[in-house]
Protein backbone atom coordinates (compact mmCIF):
# COMPACT_ATOMS: atom_id res chain seq x y z
CA UNK A 1 0.00 0.00 0.00
CA UNK A 2 1.39 3.33 -1.06
CA UNK A 3 1.31 6.31 1.20
CA UNK A 4 -1.00 9.27 0.65
CA UNK A 5 1.97 11.57 -0.10
CA UNK A 6 3.19 9.24 -2.80
CA UNK A 7 -0.27 9.03 -4.29
CA UNK A 8 -0.42 12.80 -4.49
CA UNK A 9 2.84 12.95 -6.46
CA UNK A 10 1.74 10.62 -9.25
CA UNK A 11 1.20 12.00 -12.73
CA UNK A 12 -2.50 11.27 -12.73
CA UNK A 13 -3.00 13.07 -9.45
CA UNK A 14 -1.14 16.17 -10.63
CA UNK A 15 -3.07 16.25 -13.90
CA UNK A 16 -6.33 15.96 -11.97
CA UNK A 17 -5.35 18.79 -9.67
CA UNK A 18 -4.43 20.97 -12.64
CA UNK A 19 -7.79 20.29 -14.27
CA UNK A 20 -9.68 21.16 -11.10
CA UNK A 21 -7.69 24.37 -10.68
CA UNK A 22 -8.32 25.32 -14.29
CA UNK A 23 -12.04 24.79 -13.99
CA UNK A 24 -12.08 26.95 -10.91
CA UNK A 25 -10.25 29.70 -12.79
CA UNK A 26 -12.60 29.40 -15.75
CA UNK A 27 -15.58 29.94 -13.48
CA UNK A 28 -14.41 33.55 -12.93
CA UNK A 29 -15.53 35.21 -16.14
CA UNK A 30 -15.69 38.85 -17.11
CA UNK A 31 -19.15 40.31 -16.51
CA UNK A 32 -21.24 40.81 -19.63
CA UNK A 33 -22.28 44.29 -18.48
CA UNK A 34 -19.87 46.73 -16.87
CA UNK A 35 -22.64 47.99 -14.62
CA UNK A 36 -22.73 44.61 -12.85
CA UNK A 37 -19.26 45.20 -11.36
CA UNK A 38 -19.27 47.00 -8.01
CA UNK A 39 -15.56 46.81 -7.15
CA UNK A 40 -13.09 49.36 -8.51
CA UNK A 41 -10.17 46.89 -8.53
CA UNK A 42 -12.22 44.33 -10.43
CA UNK A 43 -13.20 46.97 -12.99
CA UNK A 44 -9.56 47.93 -13.44
CA UNK A 45 -8.65 44.25 -13.93
CA UNK A 46 -11.36 43.69 -16.56
CA UNK A 47 -10.32 46.86 -18.38
CA UNK A 48 -6.71 45.68 -18.53
CA UNK A 49 -7.89 42.29 -19.78
CA UNK A 50 -9.84 43.95 -22.59
CA UNK A 51 -6.79 46.03 -23.51
CA UNK A 52 -4.59 42.91 -23.70
CA UNK A 53 -7.12 41.24 -26.00
CA UNK A 54 -7.18 44.32 -28.22
CA UNK A 55 -3.38 44.33 -28.46
CA UNK A 56 -3.30 40.64 -29.34
CA UNK A 57 -5.88 41.04 -32.11
CA UNK A 58 -4.22 44.19 -33.48
CA UNK A 59 -0.98 42.24 -33.87
CA UNK A 60 -2.87 39.45 -35.66
CA UNK A 61 -4.60 41.78 -38.11
CA UNK A 62 -1.25 43.06 -39.43
CA UNK A 63 -0.91 39.85 -41.45
CA UNK A 64 -2.35 40.55 -44.90
CA UNK A 65 -2.33 36.85 -45.81
CA UNK A 66 -5.21 35.99 -43.50
CA UNK A 67 -7.77 36.65 -46.21
CA UNK A 68 -10.39 39.31 -46.62
CA UNK A 69 -13.10 37.65 -44.51
CA UNK A 70 -10.79 36.86 -41.56
CA UNK A 71 -9.41 40.41 -41.61
CA UNK A 72 -12.91 41.87 -41.57
CA UNK A 73 -13.88 39.61 -38.64
CA UNK A 74 -10.79 40.63 -36.67
CA UNK A 75 -11.47 44.30 -37.34
CA UNK A 76 -15.06 43.90 -36.13
CA UNK A 77 -13.88 42.14 -32.97
CA UNK A 78 -11.37 44.91 -32.25
CA UNK A 79 -14.05 47.57 -32.61
CA UNK A 80 -16.34 45.57 -30.33
CA UNK A 81 -13.61 45.33 -27.70
CA UNK A 82 -12.98 49.06 -27.99
CA UNK A 83 -16.60 49.76 -27.22
CA UNK A 84 -16.42 47.40 -24.24
CA UNK A 85 -13.29 49.16 -23.00
CA UNK A 86 -15.19 52.43 -23.15
CA UNK A 87 -17.97 50.94 -21.01
CA UNK A 88 -15.44 49.82 -18.40
CA UNK A 89 -13.81 53.26 -18.36
CA UNK A 90 -17.18 54.88 -17.76
CA UNK A 91 -17.87 52.39 -14.94
CA UNK A 92 -14.46 53.06 -13.35
CA UNK A 93 -15.22 56.77 -13.33
CA UNK A 94 -18.59 56.08 -11.70
CA UNK A 95 -16.89 54.01 -8.96
CA UNK A 96 -14.55 56.91 -8.16
CA UNK A 97 -11.56 55.90 -10.27
CA UNK A 98 -9.56 57.97 -12.80
CA UNK A 99 -11.14 59.31 -15.97
CA UNK A 100 -9.37 57.25 -18.65
CA UNK A 101 -11.45 58.82 -21.42
CA UNK A 102 -9.73 62.15 -20.82
CA UNK A 103 -6.36 60.99 -19.52
CA UNK A 104 -5.82 57.79 -21.51
CA UNK A 105 -3.86 57.74 -24.78
CA UNK A 106 -5.48 57.58 -28.20
CA UNK A 107 -5.87 54.30 -30.03
CA UNK A 108 -2.98 53.80 -32.45
CA UNK A 109 -1.94 51.09 -34.85
CA UNK A 110 1.40 49.23 -35.05
CA UNK A 111 3.07 52.19 -36.80
CA UNK A 112 2.21 54.58 -33.97
CA UNK A 113 -0.32 56.51 -36.07
CA UNK A 114 -3.85 57.17 -34.93
CA UNK A 115 -6.23 54.58 -36.31
CA UNK A 116 -8.40 56.06 -39.09
CA UNK A 117 -12.11 55.54 -38.98
CA UNK A 118 -15.50 56.74 -40.06
CA UNK A 119 -18.31 57.53 -37.59
CA UNK A 120 -16.58 55.74 -34.72
CA UNK A 121 -15.63 52.61 -36.67
CA UNK A 122 -11.85 52.21 -36.95
CA UNK A 123 -9.68 50.22 -39.32
CA UNK A 124 -6.43 48.55 -38.27
CA UNK A 125 -3.52 46.92 -40.08
CA UNK A 126 -4.44 45.12 -43.29
CA UNK A 127 -8.08 46.24 -42.97
CA UNK A 128 -7.06 49.67 -44.26
CA UNK A 129 -6.09 48.13 -47.62
CA UNK A 130 -9.33 46.21 -48.17
CA UNK A 131 -11.37 46.99 -51.29
CA UNK A 132 -13.80 49.78 -50.62
CA UNK A 133 -11.96 50.98 -47.50
CA UNK A 134 -9.12 52.92 -49.10
CA UNK A 135 -11.62 55.09 -50.99
CA UNK A 136 -13.13 56.24 -47.69
CA UNK A 137 -9.90 57.95 -46.64
CA UNK A 138 -8.92 59.48 -50.00
CA UNK A 139 -9.37 63.21 -49.77
CA UNK A 140 -10.86 65.06 -52.70
CA UNK A 141 -8.59 67.66 -54.31
CA UNK A 142 -9.44 71.21 -53.27
CA UNK A 143 -11.40 73.22 -55.84
CA UNK A 144 -9.38 75.70 -57.91
CA UNK A 145 -9.38 79.20 -56.42
CA UNK A 146 -11.80 81.59 -58.04
CA UNK A 147 -10.37 84.69 -59.66
CA UNK A 148 -11.43 88.05 -58.33
CA UNK A 149 -12.91 90.78 -60.50
CA UNK A 150 -9.64 92.67 -60.44
CA UNK A 151 -7.68 89.67 -61.72
CA UNK A 152 -10.18 89.16 -64.53
CA UNK A 153 -9.98 92.80 -65.56
CA UNK A 154 -6.20 92.54 -65.95
CA UNK A 155 -6.60 90.43 -69.10
CA UNK A 156 -9.11 92.79 -70.75
CA UNK A 157 -7.75 95.24 -73.30
CA UNK A 158 -8.87 96.88 -76.55
CA UNK A 159 -8.70 93.59 -78.45
CA UNK A 160 -11.27 92.11 -76.05
CA UNK A 161 -13.86 94.67 -77.23
CA UNK A 162 -13.00 94.21 -80.90
CA UNK A 163 -11.11 97.46 -81.47
CA UNK A 164 -8.53 97.61 -84.26
CA UNK A 165 -10.07 94.58 -86.00
CA UNK A 166 -10.67 96.66 -89.15
CA UNK A 167 -7.11 98.01 -89.31
CA UNK A 168 -5.49 94.82 -90.55
CA UNK A 169 -6.73 95.35 -94.15
CA UNK A 170 -8.17 91.83 -94.38
CA UNK A 171 -11.58 91.93 -92.73
CA UNK A 172 -13.17 94.77 -94.73
CA UNK A 173 -12.58 93.24 -98.23
CA UNK A 174 -14.01 89.93 -97.05
CA UNK A 175 -17.07 91.67 -95.64
CA UNK A 176 -17.66 93.61 -98.86
CA UNK A 177 -17.32 90.47 -100.94
CA UNK A 178 -19.82 88.62 -98.76
CA UNK A 179 -22.15 91.62 -98.88
CA UNK A 180 -22.11 91.73 -102.70
CA UNK A 181 -22.88 88.01 -102.88
CA UNK A 182 -25.79 88.43 -100.47
CA UNK A 183 -27.17 91.38 -102.50
CA UNK A 184 -26.90 89.45 -105.77
CA UNK A 185 -28.64 86.43 -104.26
CA UNK A 186 -31.45 88.63 -102.91
CA UNK A 187 -31.91 90.42 -106.26
CA UNK A 188 -31.95 87.13 -108.13
CA UNK A 189 -34.52 85.68 -105.78
CA UNK A 190 -36.70 88.77 -106.12
CA UNK A 191 -36.59 88.74 -109.94
CA UNK A 192 -37.45 85.03 -110.02
CA UNK A 193 -40.47 85.60 -107.81
CA UNK A 194 -41.51 88.61 -109.84
CA UNK A 195 -41.26 86.78 -113.17
CA UNK A 196 -43.06 83.73 -111.78
CA UNK A 197 -45.95 85.96 -110.64
CA UNK A 198 -46.43 87.47 -114.08
CA UNK A 199 -48.78 85.36 -116.21
CA UNK A 200 -49.07 85.78 -119.97
CA UNK A 201 -50.16 83.95 -123.05
CA UNK A 202 -46.74 83.39 -124.50
CA UNK A 203 -45.04 81.38 -121.75
CA UNK A 204 -42.19 80.13 -123.93
CA UNK A 205 -41.25 83.62 -124.95
CA UNK A 206 -41.26 84.71 -121.40
CA UNK A 207 -39.01 81.81 -120.39
CA UNK A 208 -36.47 82.62 -123.10
CA UNK A 209 -36.60 86.26 -122.17
CA UNK A 210 -36.07 85.40 -118.52
CA UNK A 211 -33.07 83.24 -119.34
CA UNK A 212 -31.60 86.02 -121.41
CA UNK A 213 -32.14 88.52 -118.64
CA UNK A 214 -30.52 86.20 -116.11
CA UNK A 215 -27.54 85.62 -118.35
CA UNK A 216 -27.10 89.34 -118.88
CA UNK A 217 -27.42 89.96 -115.15
CA UNK A 218 -24.83 87.29 -114.42
CA UNK A 219 -22.38 88.79 -116.91
CA UNK A 220 -22.94 92.28 -115.60
CA UNK A 221 -22.63 91.14 -111.99
CA UNK A 222 -19.36 89.34 -112.75
CA UNK A 223 -17.94 92.41 -114.45
CA UNK A 224 -19.06 94.62 -111.60
CA UNK A 225 -17.53 92.21 -109.05
CA UNK A 226 -14.19 92.22 -110.87
CA UNK A 227 -14.13 96.00 -111.10
CA UNK A 228 -15.19 96.40 -107.47
CA UNK A 229 -12.51 93.99 -106.33
CA UNK A 230 -9.85 95.97 -108.15
CA UNK A 231 -11.06 99.28 -106.77
CA UNK A 232 -11.36 97.84 -103.26
CA UNK A 233 -7.81 96.56 -103.36
CA UNK A 234 -6.53 99.94 -104.48
CA UNK A 235 -8.59 101.79 -101.90
CA UNK A 236 -7.51 99.44 -99.13
CA UNK A 237 -3.87 100.02 -100.01
CA UNK A 238 -4.43 103.76 -99.98
CA UNK A 239 -6.58 103.80 -96.81
CA UNK A 240 -4.29 101.60 -94.72
CA UNK A 241 -3.07 103.66 -91.80
CA UNK A 242 -0.07 102.98 -89.60
CA UNK A 243 -0.86 103.72 -85.96
CA UNK A 244 2.81 103.50 -84.95
CA UNK A 245 5.05 106.45 -86.05
CA UNK A 246 8.32 105.92 -87.88
CA UNK A 247 10.88 104.46 -85.50
CA UNK A 248 14.05 106.62 -85.41
CA UNK A 249 17.35 105.00 -86.20
CA UNK A 250 20.49 105.08 -84.07
CA UNK A 251 21.94 107.89 -86.14
CA UNK A 252 18.82 110.03 -85.64
CA UNK A 253 19.01 109.51 -81.90
CA UNK A 254 22.71 110.48 -81.82
CA UNK A 255 22.06 113.64 -83.86
CA UNK A 256 19.19 114.60 -81.57
CA UNK A 257 21.40 114.16 -78.50
CA UNK A 258 24.19 116.28 -80.05
CA UNK A 259 21.74 119.07 -80.90
CA UNK A 260 20.31 118.97 -77.40
CA UNK A 261 23.81 119.18 -75.87
CA UNK A 262 24.64 122.15 -78.12
CA UNK A 263 21.52 123.99 -77.00
CA UNK A 264 22.34 123.39 -73.35
CA UNK A 265 25.91 124.66 -73.78
CA UNK A 266 24.74 127.80 -75.65
CA UNK A 267 22.13 128.47 -72.99
CA UNK A 268 24.73 128.03 -70.24
CA UNK A 269 27.39 130.36 -71.64
CA UNK A 270 25.42 132.79 -73.80
CA UNK A 271 22.11 132.88 -72.02
CA UNK A 272 18.71 133.20 -73.67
Amino acid sequence: MARNAEKAMTTLARWRAAQEGGTQQQKVRRPYLASECEDLREAEKWRNQVISEIARKVSQIQNAGLGEFRIRDLNDEINKLLREKGHWEVRIKELGGPDYVRVGPKMTDMDGQEAPGNRGYMYFGAAKDLPGVRELFEQEPPPPPRKTRGELMKDIDADYYGYRDDDDGVLIPLERKAERKAIQAAVKQYTNKKLAAITGEDEEGEETQENGVEDEDDVESENEEISLDETDERSEVQRFMAHVPNIPTQADIENALVERKKRELLQTYLGD
